[in-house]
């Protein structure tokens, strides 16, 4: 249905030439003095007058839903107010890639009313209470509602396919998809408004959502692909409704164009996530790994690596879980694959290497640590890779020095202190491996293995009481699990 350009009343079905309602042309034609003397011309109310709704139900029950979830996360944890802690986020619905795409799909929705601290809902909020009023007074409160949600997880769909690691959480992408409508809407002129209050309205929504996107681009923590991606949604959304629905009071069509645009999006959708199952398969044999269920995740991985054979985290996870399982050939051979498709992955070296000093391949895991200090000088997983080749070949002290090395790159590293321990022991420097066994303590924690290795040092020098009370010591680690 057109509209008039002057006034924005709807016209007559079929209406050609230029698009005047006859009210506009008997209002000008008195202007210009060529009405009969003594013409009437009826008293009609503005349309944008005696369309536009005072409530904004829709928006002030958003509204309250927001501000009531970020409430009960500050109960929860107070830290809420400067910055959310990741998993208390991920727990309550957050958008992360690998979980979303793992089969949790109401992540897509749940994340659009999560906020990371007291700044970033306060001023999501502000501009749904001015964006959303607006949008309910022109679409009718169930219009408005369903523009909101679908906005809202078309934003959440931008974040994972630009951002898949990124934790994604706020409103910010469906309130751009009502920006996005209200531009397309606005444009395309087919709501009973005056030109001079469309232009206007065009005019501030559209310097927000350009103001926005180029503030975020600027700053790395905004995720400006969910607003790229509610944008995107809201001008789809916008533009149908404009074209083929403006009359809210034809609820059948809207309904009819609403379902079309939730088969579109959704289809897209569906469609993009399943050619993503490969991260559903990532995610179940991660979760199998960590229970022990070795081979159900073995087959997991292998379901990825023949749909995705050029994948390498696929390769490196099925390696692993040969490992897990001793099947070190296979873990070898996953490793080099791994490898071969990313040989700037330096994890990828030192598994390889481990690979081989478990077949006894010491002269290749050599080979594997030196290349990887070709690549980075400064690796101390080479240098700790070293250690252990030294270890099996009975050069101790080669090992300590790798070890010594590994220590001073990465002092925290757990481990390095203990296996230099043993290297100490076998050359008898006691005093030393007493040192060494001490210090892996301070940093790795109270451990069965490093205990009894301080209890054996402390025993073959003659130190018989502190070795009784350190197998003691080692003895309630083992009752307390």
């Amino acid at each position: 249905m057109a509209n008039c350009v002057k006034c924005g009343r709807n016209l007559p079905g079929l209406s050609f030439g230029k698009k005047i309602c006859s009210w506009c042309v008997q209002h000008e034609a008195a202007h210009r003095g060529q009405e009969p003397e003594g013409a009437v011309q009826r008293i009609e109310a503005a349309p944008w007058l005696r369309r536009q709704s005072t409530s904004m139900i829709v928006t002030q029950i958003l509204f309250g839903i927001n501000v009531a979830v970020f409430l009960a996360m500050v109960l929860a944890d107070t830290s809420v107010l400067e910055n959310a802690p990741g998993e208390l986020l991920v727990r309550l619905g957050a958008n992360l890639g690998p979980l979303t795409l793992g089969g949790q799909y109401w992540r897509l929705l749940t994340c659009v009313f999560l906020h990371g601290n007291l700044l970033h809902i306060a001023f999501n909020m502000w501009c749904l209470w001015d964006l959303g009023a607006l949008a309910e007074s022109l679409y009718g409160h169930w219009t408005f509602a369903v523009v909101y949600l679908l906005a809202g997880v078309g934003g959440s769909l931008g974040s994972i396919v630009w951002n898949p690691n990124v934790l994604s959480v706020g409103a910010s992408g469906a309130i751009f998809g009502i920006a996005g409508a209200l531009i397309a809407s606005f444009y395309l002129g087919e709501f009973s408004l005056p030109r001079a209050a469309i232009s206007g309205s065009l005019r501030s929504v559209v310097t927000f959502v350009g103001y926005n996107l180029v503030f975020g681009a600027i700053l790395s923590r905004v995720d400006n692909a969910a607003h790229v991606g509610g944008l995107v949604t809201g001008l789809i959304l916008g533009a149908l409704i404009a074209k083929a629905a403006p009359d809210r009071d034809n609820p059948f069509q809207r309904i009819a164009v609403l379902v079309l645009a939730l088969v579109l999006i959704g289809g897209g959708a569906a469609w993009w996530l399943s050619s993503r199952d490969y991260i559903r398969h990532m995610q179940r044999g991660w979760g199998f790994l960590a229970e022990t269920k070795t081979d159900q995740a073995i087959a997991e991985f292998q379901s990825v690596v023949r749909h995705r054979p050029d994948y390498a985290l696929a390769h490196f996870a099925l390696g692993q879980a040969y490992g897990v399982k001793r099947d070190f050939a296979g873990a070898e051979s996953e490793f080099k694959r791994a490898l071969e498709l990313n040989p700037q992955n330096e994890n990828y070296y030192k598994y390889l290497g481990f690979a081989y000093i478990d077949q006894k391949k010491l002269p290749l895991a050599r080979e594997v640590y030196q290349r990887l200090l070709s690549l980075n000088p400064d690796s101390a997983d080479a240098h700790f890779g070293l250690a252990a080749v030294a270890m099996e070949e009975q050069k101790y002290q080669d090992a300590i020095r790798e070890y010594q090395t590994t220590a001073q790159l990465k002092p925290d590293l757990e481990g390095v202190h203990y296996h230099q321990g043993r290297a100490q022991v076998q050359l008898g420097k006691l005093d030393d491996a007493i040192a060494s066994f001490k210090k892996e303590l301070e940093i790795a924690g109270d451990d069965y293995n490093t205990e009894i290795a301080l209890a054996n040092a402390y025993e073959a020098k003659g130190m018989k009481k502190e070795a009784a009370e350190t197998r003691e010591k080692a003895a309630a680690l083992t009752s307390n699990h």
